[in-house]
């Protein structure tokens, strides 16, 4: 019974779904990242996520998504650390103070699971990239709009970037960076 009701859910979400302009919700939308720290990993996320998806669901190769997130705003659970990780020494905030993505194309894979690929600029540095997503659905919210749901997942190496932190030596934190990417979208 479960199963017919979820597959009921699913399939009214996606025979309703609408191709439109979708702003990104910065309250519902995060980067969550990972990063080795010493011998185990430490973790937190980027909350001030904002910016644009143009969905077009006749053709979702001509589909856009681009996205800026302020690292002033990391999160590691742990404030002296966000103050460090911001500093010169590792994000350099002050020059750097946000993150993008700008997609080039999007390739669907099948109904739900496809791969944006695009630009990433960070520390000044920008690198193509292809980044796999699943599309979580369309449908309704409490207050009256309309919304899309997005989960991605990617692996970055920070020396990539220009990033030299793990590539030290006996360096305390390693040089890859996972990735996992919540967006969430109201359309306009």
């Amino acid at each position: 019974m479960k199963q017919l009701v979820f597959l009921l859910v699913f399939i009214s979400s996606s025979i309703f779904a609408q191709s439109g302009t979708y702003k990104v919700d910065p309250e519902h939308s995060f980067a969550n990242w990972k990063i080795r720290h010493v011998v185990s990993k430490t973790s937190g996320t980027i909350p001030d996520m904002t910016g644009e998806m143009m969905i077009n669901l006749d053709d979702m190769s001509q589909s856009k998504i681009n996205v800026e997130m302020s690292l002033l705003k990391i999160d590691s659970d742990h404030k002296k650390r966000d103050n460090h990780i911001q500093e010169k020494k590792f994000l350099n905030t002050s020059v750097f103070p946000t993150i993008t993505f700008n997609s080039t194309k999007i390739v669907m894979q099948d109904d739900t699971n496809g791969v944006v690929s695009g630009t990433l600029a960070m520390g000044g540095v920008e690198k193509t990239l292809d980044i796999p997503f699943k599309l979580l659905g369309f449908g309704d919210d409490p207050w009256g709009g309309y919304r899309v749901g997005l989960e991605g997942n990617i692996d970055l190496k920070a020396s990539d970037f220009g990033y030299s932190w793990g590539l030290k030596e006996n360096s305390s934190l390693g040089d890859k960076i996972e990735v996992n990417l919540l967006v969430e979208g109201i359309k306009q």
